[in-house]
């Protein structure tokens, strides 16, 4: 049965306009994000909003959804003229939001989160059972069975995002903003999520899609707006668009869409190897190596503890049992501290929570883990200070206004290059990349691959644990296919097909 707690919102006409953005315009210190923007969508489509990191969209999408003001224009729903100032503001408008970035309370369950600030009563008090019955039919609708108790912070990133769905669903909206919402997810999983937008555009309801993944704009999506430095580009319908015009829209420059094949390398010495690394049900006997200038991929579906591993060898989970080696030396590692001391560095798939401090600037980030470096008697040296992260702007690429812009205010894609910059700032010679290009556009991604690639030519060994099986096949000079926290199997470049790397994924 369908959910709603809220308010009742009139069935939408499918066809007629359920959304219309005009002028819209808004700045940061430094940054003019959104410069005029049109945007008109239909009740009933799948309007996919494409772009670059920092082209606008989400930034367009968080003015939509209250939880920015916009400087300038005017935005209609249904006919209706709405100021969207608050989030309640949009919510009652009939606009929900599933963020990129996940906006759950880890520390409250399942349940909880779905119906945050609207949870239901009887007899004055919270009406848990109630809670429970509407999560469960509402993950059952995504093929989640997720039991609505639980914890979200002991979730998954991919459980994460579908409680993030469930709650958004839950609205029962006319307007339904989904920002990368398979950014975590596996293709089943994905596939359910689709089914389910099907199942909302035959509503009515409309349906605002951010993606970099052309697969699925091209098979779910109905008309497509570029954005490009915050202004309009273009908008076409998906039937007549052409791929390689759409990156060539979003970047104004050829870009190769597809990811790169990784040229023959020159494998030196064993700088990473772990031996037999455990711990409890998580992890078992976890055995490989990984030499200068080589990348070592990990492969799996949903659960099969790739993150787990990178983490133990980070020091931020423990582990049982096991010996770890950098540059043939054996090392304790315990904590971060231990990693950073060893020579490791550590590109977390969660960069917003693990990988910046979003309120400091680009500069503080870069140089915060060899800040002691940079001291003398307890003074950090603000020339060098600023010298090293001036250089690792410009070698990076990162698109800032200054090396004091706040992290918070980049684009997704740049503040994964900062989260690099400070990582290769130490001289890191092992490097752990965890879904390094998760909801990064394409531009970025190519400049990431281009970088990965730079580093290995210098020696530095990484380790790639990525849900995109066609970046871990075309970067990786080996594969190692994870299931259920156990090494299932490895494969030689020339070996690793996709065929041969799913099949040893799921057992066959």
């Amino acid at each position: 049965r369908e959910v709603n707690l809220g308010m009742t919102l009139a069935a939408p006409t499918i066809g007629a306009p359920a959304l219309e953005m005009h002028g819209i315009r808004k700045a940061f210190p430094g940054v003019v994000a959104l410069d005029g923007v049109e945007l008109v969508v239909q009740a009933g489509e799948v309007h996919v909003l494409l772009g670059e990191n920092g082209a606008g969209k989400s930034t367009l999408m968080k003015v939509l959804s209250g939880s920015v003001s916009r400087d300038a224009g005017e935005i209609e729903v249904f006919g209706s003229r709405v100021g969207l100032a608050t989030p309640r503001a949009a919510r009652d408008a009939g606009i929900a939001i599933i963020h990129q970035e996940l906006a759950l309370v880890p520390e409250m369950s399942v349940a909880e989160n779905i119906f945050l600030g609207r949870a239901p009563s009887r007899f004055g008090l919270l009406d848990q059972a109630r809670m429970a019955l509407e999560s469960t039919a509402l993950l059952a609708r995504l093929g989640a069975t997720i039991v609505p108790d639980t914890l979200v912070g002991s979730l998954s990133i991919a459980q994460q995002q579908l409680v993030e769905i469930a709650r958004a669903l839950s609205l029962d909206a006319r307007i339904v903003i989904m920002d990368e919402p398979t950014s975590a997810l596996t293709e089943r999983e994905a596939e359910r999520l689709f089914d389910v937008i099907r199942g909302l555009t035959a509503r009515g309801t409309a349906v605002i899609y951010i993606s970099h993944r052309l697969d699925e704009i091209f098979a779910i999506g109905n008309r497509i707006t570029v954005l490009r430095d915050g202004r309009n580009v273009a908008t076409r319908d998906v039937l007549a668009a052409d791929r390689r015009a759409l990156v060539r829209l979003m970047a104004d420059r050829d870009v190769e869409a597809s990811v790169p094949v990784s040229v023959l390398r020159t494998i030196g010495r064993p700088m990473l190897r772990v031996e037999r690394l455990s711990r409890g049900h998580v992890l078992h006997d976890v055995s490989f190596s990984v030499h200068a200038g080589e990348i070592v991929g990990f492969a799996g579906l949903l659960g099969a503890r790739r993150t787990e591993v990178a983490r133990a060898l980070f020091g931020l989970e423990p582990f049982d049992t096991g010996t770890i080696f950098v540059d043939e030396q054996r090392r304790e590692i315990r904590s971060p501290r231990d990693a950073i001391a060893a020579g490791i560095g550590f590109v977390t798939e969660d960069r917003k929570r693990e990988g910046l401090v979003l309120e400091r600037s680009v500069r503080d980030n870069i140089v915060l883990p060899i800040l002691g470096s940079l001291s003398r008697f307890g003074f950090v040296n603000q020339v060098l200070e600023n010298k090293t992260a001036t250089n690792a702007v410009r070698d990076r690429r990162i698109r800032t206004s200054s090396v004091r812009q706040l992290a918070r205010n980049l684009s997704g894609g740049n503040q994964q290059k900062v989260v690099l910059a400070k990582w290769l700032a130490t001289g890191a010679r092992v490097l752990l990349l965890d879904e390094p290009t998760r909801g990064v556009d394409v531009g970025a991604k190519q400049e990431i691959y281009q970088l990965i690639e730079a580093l290995v030519a210098q020696g530095v060994a990484i380790v790639l644990m990525s849900s995109e099986l066609p970046e871990v096949l075309a970067l990786s000079d080996r594969v190692l296919v994870m299931r259920a926290g156990r090494i299932a199997g490895e494969f030689v470049r020339a070996d690793a097909t996709a065929e041969r790397v799913m099949a040893c994924a799921v057992g066959l």
